[in-house]
């Protein structure tokens, strides 16, 4: 990437963080409300702490931290950095104050454009890789956000109602005709370490659903009994859907006949019965559809089909942070609206090598009881996705913009 634009999407990116808080309260950027999210106070600190710590520490002629202590205040999962405060703990962080996190923020820009302006193409590539970093936080920041607001008996919004979804078209199957195909990031444009190397794989022919499950179509799932009906479920998701007390989606409430409600980032609304279904859990997914009579894609499947489409949706771009409703004919919902669970454990391609240094935690480490979920989310910004990019998280996660798309 030339330097130049490093610089440009430096400013724009780091300035959406602060932008994003800005409708906070300090006590709403301070509160963590589950040991999976973060405190917003902590996101704002944390993107600045990579800055600081591995590219200013190792670059920067005459380095001196801002403040000693944040090296271990603000590390997530670095060990080969140094020790960490207990991630559960983040919310209990009241010191240092907010205004202390944005003086942070603001030296460390200083210095980072500072660096930039004669900079290596190794230290351009390690910005770049940070500031894809701060995207995927600005994320984590909106659904830990909302995570914390659901608790609120008040069900406060970050933004204004939704407004009513157009209604969503019928849902049809398109046909893929399998056979060897090339999956894996390909080009010199930035990718992360899992999403190579390049390599092929076999795929029988399938078919895709047109586009994403609809709320309709899940509570439908839950009108039939299927959170009842052990059939449906793996053993494991059985055992966590009886230990959660789960009977519908987190953050549903009511019941169908008093009629259900959904919290959203702009509060708690009737649901919308033709906006696709988030924030469900693999096994939710999974067990939804067996019921249907398919099944979730793997995740070379999801991307041979997603590879001949541009990148464009409902991204976090538009602020809306809620999906809308597929109301047009063919393969739709691709990217942008919710992260679709596949049938892919996350493992290492053929042939992959973590990089060297503390960067090379970044993915590889985490390769282990996880599913893999492609396509991004209406949180996600546009320009941080691509077919070949690749989340995950365990079965279990509910808090993220997650969804569904069958296959067969």
């Amino acid at each position: 990437m030339e330097r130049t634009e490093v610089i440009a999407r430096y400013r724009t990116i780091r300035a959406r963080s602060e932008a994003l808080a800005a409708p906070l309260s300090e006590e709403d950027c301070c509160v963590q409300s589950m040991p999976d999210a973060s405190p917003s106070k902590w996101h704002l600190g944390h993107t600045t702490w990579f800055f600081e710590t591995l590219v200013l520490e190792g670059h920067e002629p005459g380095y001196q931290a801002f403040e000693p202590v944040f090296r271990v205040l603000f590390n997530s999962y670095y060990n080969t950095v140094g020790d960490k405060h207990p991630r559960p703990r983040r919310g209990l962080l009241t010191r240092p104050p907010l205004a202390h996190i944005y003086a942070y923020r603001q030296q460390v820009d200083a210095r980072i454009l500072r660096l930039l302006e004669n900079a290596p193409d190794e230290v351009l590539t390690l910005v770049d890789l940070g500031l894809h970093h701060e995207q995927q936080h600005q994320e984590l920041f909106l659904t830990d956000l909302k995570h914390l607001f659901s608790c609120s008996p008040i069900y406060p919004g970050y933004r204004a109602p939704l407004p009513p979804a157009k209604t969503a078209s019928p849902l049809a199957w398109i046909d893929f005709p399998g056979g060897l195909v090339d999956i894996g990031h390909a080009g010199k444009d930035f990718a992360y370490d899992n999403e190579g190397p390049r390599h092929r794989v076999w795929l029988e022919a399938y078919q895709l659903a047109s586009r994403l499950v609809s709320n309709a179509e899940f509570a439908a799932f839950i009108a039939a009994g299927g959170y009842e009906d052990p059939l449906y479920w793996l053993s494991d998701g059985w055992n966590w859907r009886q230990s959660e007390g789960r009977a519908h989606p987190v953050y549903w409430h009511g019941d169908a006949a008093t009629g259900w409600q959904e919290f959203t980032l702009g509060g708690l609304a009737a649901l919308d019965p033709n906006r696709p279904v988030v924030h469900v859990s693999y096994y939710e997914a999974d067990a939804y559809a067996r019921w249907a009579g398919a099944r979730l894609p793997n995740e070379a499947e999801w991307e041979a089909a997603a590879r001949n489409f541009a990148v464009t949706g409902h991204f976090a771009d538009r602020a809306v942070y809620h999906p809308e409703a597929a109301s047009q004919d063919g393969l739709q919902q691709m990217y942008g609206d919710a992260w679709v669970w596949t049938a892919s454990s996350y493992s290492p391609y053929p042939g992959f090598q973590a990089v060297a240094g503390p960067v090379g935690e970044y993915n590889g480490k985490f390769m282990v009881n996880q599913y893999v979920l492609r396509g991004g989310s209406c949180v996600t910004p546009e320009n941080h996705i691509r077919a070949s990019y690749r989340n995950f998280f365990p079965a279990n996660a509910t808090w993220q913009f997650s969804g569904i798309r069958l296959a067969r």
